[in-house]
């Protein structure tokens, strides 16, 4: 359910940017979600279309672009995706790594009219 919250604060950002930048509309609003956030696409979606009539966001298309999860080796230094909950590096069997990606959550653009 904490998808709630962040959809709430996505919403006041972009209706934000949107009327300093004078538009009209908002038409899309691009989110670029790393795959250990841990947030789920359908309920942003579902929250986003809960909270955004009566916006200059109503109607607006809103498309997530995932972000896998990469973990860099601390004994080896190989660079490998996650498979599943499978954090043992598959070079050289350590555990755990660095984590170079899949933590993101941005607003990545807006489209206005």
């Amino acid at each position: 359910m904490h998808e709630l919250s962040i959809t709430q604060n996505i919403l006041n950002i972009v209706t934000e940017h949107a009327k300093r930048a004078g538009a009209q509309k908002v038409t899309a609003i691009n989110l670029v979600v790393g795959e250990l956030t841990g947030f789920v696409d359908d309920s942003i979606q579902f929250y986003f279309d809960m909270l955004s009539p009566e916006t200059i966001a109503a109607g607006a298309k809103l498309a997530i672009r995932r972000v896998p999860a990469e973990i860099r080796c601390r004994a080896c230094g190989e660079v490998f995706a996650l498979q599943g909950h499978k954090w043992s590096c598959p070079k050289c069997s350590a555990p755990g790594g660095e984590i170079l990606s899949g933590r993101e959550f941005f607003i990545e653009s807006i489209e206005v009219v």
